[in-house]
Protein backbone atom coordinates (compact mmCIF):
# COMPACT_ATOMS: atom_id res chain seq x y z
CA UNK A 1 0.00 0.00 0.00
CA UNK A 2 1.81 3.65 -1.13
CA UNK A 3 1.72 6.10 1.46
CA UNK A 4 -1.41 8.87 1.30
CA UNK A 5 1.33 11.21 1.73
CA UNK A 6 2.82 13.56 -0.85
CA UNK A 7 5.32 16.06 -1.34
CA UNK A 8 4.15 17.96 -4.34
CA UNK A 9 3.84 21.50 -3.87
CA UNK A 10 1.32 21.80 -7.01
CA UNK A 11 -1.17 19.06 -5.25
CA UNK A 12 -4.64 19.63 -4.68
CA UNK A 13 -4.48 18.85 -1.34
CA UNK A 14 -6.12 21.52 1.04
CA UNK A 15 -3.78 20.03 3.82
CA UNK A 16 -0.33 20.42 4.86
CA UNK A 17 1.60 19.37 8.03
CA UNK A 18 4.54 21.37 8.95
CA UNK A 19 7.00 19.16 10.54
CA UNK A 20 10.17 17.97 11.97
CA UNK A 21 12.37 15.34 12.56
CA UNK A 22 12.82 13.83 16.12
CA UNK A 23 9.22 15.42 17.22
CA UNK A 24 7.14 12.93 19.12
CA UNK A 25 3.69 14.93 18.46
CA UNK A 26 4.23 15.16 14.90
CA UNK A 27 5.15 11.59 14.64
CA UNK A 28 1.62 11.10 16.51
CA UNK A 29 -0.58 13.43 14.19
CA UNK A 30 1.32 12.22 11.09
CA UNK A 31 0.38 7.96 11.93
CA UNK A 32 -3.27 9.42 12.96
CA UNK A 33 -3.67 11.51 9.55
CA UNK A 34 -1.94 8.40 7.64
CA UNK A 35 -4.24 5.80 9.34
CA UNK A 36 -7.73 7.50 7.71
CA UNK A 37 -5.50 7.47 4.53
CA UNK A 38 -5.66 11.36 4.20
CA UNK A 39 -4.25 13.04 1.56
CA UNK A 40 -1.66 15.83 2.99
CA UNK A 41 1.60 17.47 1.54
CA UNK A 42 4.51 17.30 4.13
CA UNK A 43 7.20 20.12 4.35
CA UNK A 44 10.05 19.43 6.94
CA UNK A 45 10.96 23.07 8.63
CA UNK A 46 14.68 21.74 9.14
CA UNK A 47 14.57 21.38 4.85
CA UNK A 48 12.39 24.41 3.59
CA UNK A 49 13.05 27.86 4.76
CA UNK A 50 9.84 28.95 3.30
CA UNK A 51 7.92 26.21 5.24
CA UNK A 52 10.01 27.43 8.76
CA UNK A 53 8.85 31.44 8.21
CA UNK A 54 5.29 30.08 7.59
CA UNK A 55 5.16 28.10 10.89
CA UNK A 56 7.19 31.25 12.90
CA UNK A 57 4.12 33.70 11.03
CA UNK A 58 1.38 31.80 12.30
CA UNK A 59 3.20 30.53 15.88
CA UNK A 60 3.80 33.78 17.11
CA UNK A 61 7.23 34.06 15.90
CA UNK A 62 8.19 30.35 17.14
CA UNK A 63 8.67 27.04 14.94
CA UNK A 64 6.02 25.41 16.71
CA UNK A 65 5.59 21.79 15.33
CA UNK A 66 3.24 20.00 14.36
CA UNK A 67 1.58 23.23 12.50
CA UNK A 68 -0.92 22.47 9.98
CA UNK A 69 -2.50 24.43 7.34
CA UNK A 70 -5.97 23.55 5.82
CA UNK A 71 -7.05 25.69 3.36
CA UNK A 72 -6.65 29.46 4.47
CA UNK A 73 -6.95 28.06 8.42
CA UNK A 74 -3.64 27.58 10.15
CA UNK A 75 -4.00 24.91 13.79
CA UNK A 76 -1.13 25.20 15.68
CA UNK A 77 -0.33 21.62 17.42
CA UNK A 78 -4.00 20.22 16.84
CA UNK A 79 -5.25 17.17 17.18
CA UNK A 80 -6.48 14.60 14.17
CA UNK A 81 -9.87 15.13 15.23
CA UNK A 82 -9.37 19.26 15.29
CA UNK A 83 -7.35 18.83 11.36
CA UNK A 84 -10.85 16.97 10.15
CA UNK A 85 -13.22 19.44 11.64
CA UNK A 86 -11.06 22.31 9.83
CA UNK A 87 -11.34 19.97 6.69
CA UNK A 88 -14.81 19.32 6.95
CA UNK A 89 -15.45 22.92 7.15
CA UNK A 90 -13.22 23.85 3.86
CA UNK A 91 -13.46 20.93 2.00
CA UNK A 92 -16.17 17.94 3.10
CA UNK A 93 -15.61 15.65 0.26
CA UNK A 94 -12.08 15.61 1.33
CA UNK A 95 -12.47 14.40 5.02
CA UNK A 96 -11.64 10.56 5.28
CA UNK A 97 -14.81 7.98 5.42
CA UNK A 98 -16.06 7.11 8.58
CA UNK A 99 -15.02 10.10 10.50
CA UNK A 100 -17.30 11.99 12.57
CA UNK A 101 -16.42 14.91 15.16
CA UNK A 102 -16.33 13.66 18.59
CA UNK A 103 -19.10 14.67 20.88
CA UNK A 104 -17.97 16.76 23.32
CA UNK A 105 -17.75 15.64 27.33
CA UNK A 106 -19.59 16.39 30.33
CA UNK A 107 -17.38 19.56 30.53
CA UNK A 108 -17.82 20.55 27.03
CA UNK A 109 -21.82 19.92 27.59
CA UNK A 110 -21.87 22.36 30.69
CA UNK A 111 -20.08 25.07 29.08
CA UNK A 112 -22.41 24.71 25.85
CA UNK A 113 -24.98 25.40 28.40
CA UNK A 114 -23.61 28.09 30.32
CA UNK A 115 -22.38 30.08 27.26
CA UNK A 116 -25.65 29.53 25.65
CA UNK A 117 -24.93 26.68 22.74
Amino acid sequence: MSSPTTSDPTSATPVTVYWRPGCGFCAGLLRSLERHDLVFERRNIWEDEEAAAHVRAVANGSETVPTVQVGEHSLVNPSADDVFSALAEVDPDAVPDGWTPREPGVVGRTLGRLLGG
